[in-house]
């Protein structure tokens, strides 16, 4: 192989748009010898905009390269992108046999974007066993379509919600499958704060898949109502992220960030963050802040 008489790295590389049969291939006759990178759909920095409309339009046409950069596009191109996830990708996985089936599964998760995982009812809505529904979620994140955040486990003491929670990384793909009917009703609707607390939680992913690195985010809900819609491991320490969809941030805000900080305490960072519409950084009790959703890669690195 020619690969294996120059080994100089970088001077090979090989793309796809699907990793099922790479992987494979690659674990067969490359192991120790090949870096995996993750190519994901845009992340904000790359798109960033000053104009009015600037969240909503993400929120409806999502950060895939050809719907974000050509919107007239976006209800073609999303039809045939999920059209052909389904019938080239999906088809060739052993344990998908009913591509109907899976389909409604997919318009189903949609409606649960942003809300913990709870197989059984999702198995009810769908037809299908708990154990099949546990397979097509792996898939949705083996495909790059999803993501399932861990809860954060720890010893603070309180009982807390042990299911994860589902996410699509693309917030056009959400608001296309629930038939949002506008930007601006994908922004001011029942999904608006779904949809961008997943836009919010896709950015903090991509952050770290882009360097190449596993990304060390997690969730945490107590049962007695507390509840973290980030927790990032680094820097040494716990940084605890809420992500809210307000302008106006105020000292209520902040009580989730400090609850969290006095359970967690010298294993916290000092300062919790509010991720939100502000349009600078502004201080709140407790020493904590609020930002502009886009600038939480920058602090959570």
């Amino acid at each position: 192989m020619r690969i294996d008489g120059n080994r100089k790295p970088g001077k090979w590389i090989m793309t796809g748009s699907q990793q099922f049969h790479l992987m494979k291939n690659v674990s067969e006759t490359l192991a120790g010898r090949i870096a995996i990178l993750e190519l994901p759909p845009f992340n904000i920095a790359e798109v960033e905009s000053d104009h009015s409309t600037y969240l909503s339009s993400v929120l409806w046409n999502g950060l895939f390269p050809e719907p974000f950069l050509y919107p007239a596009k976006r209800d073609l191109w999303i039809k045939s992108y999920l059209q052909t996830y389904l019938e080239r990708d999906v088809r060739q996985l052993e344990n998908i046999r009913d591509l109907r089936a899976f389909e409604i599964f997919v318009q189903m998760s949609a409606a649960h974007h942003a809300q913990e995982f709870h197989p059984a009812t999702l198995a009810r809505d769908c037809g299908v066993t708990q154990p099949t529904i546990k397979s097509w979620v792996n898939v949705l994140e083996t495909s790059y379509l999803a993501i399932v955040l861990s809860p954060f486990f720890n010893n603070f003491g309180k009982r807390l919600i042990k299911a994860p929670k589902f996410y699509f990384i693309d917030p056009g793909l959400v608001s296309y499958l629930t038939r949002q009917p506008s930007a601006e009703a994908a922004l001011a609707g029942n999904m608006g704060g779904a949809l961008f607390e997943g836009l919010v939680v896709g950015e903090a992913w991509k952050s770290f898949t882009n360097q190449g690195l596993k990304p060390p985010i997690y969730y945490r809900r107590a049962k007695s109502g507390g509840a973290i819609d980030l927790v990032v491991q680094a820097k040494g320490k716990l940084i605890p992220v809420d992500i809210k969809l307000t302008a106006t941030p105020s000292a209520v805000h902040a009580r989730s960030l400090n609850q969290f900080k006095k359970l967690a305490g010298s294993e916290a960072s000092k300062t919790g963050i509010l991720a939100c519409r502000v349009e600078k950084k502004t201080e709140l009790p407790g020493n904590n802040i609020a930002i502009p959703w886009r600038e939480l890669p920058d602090l959570i690195q």
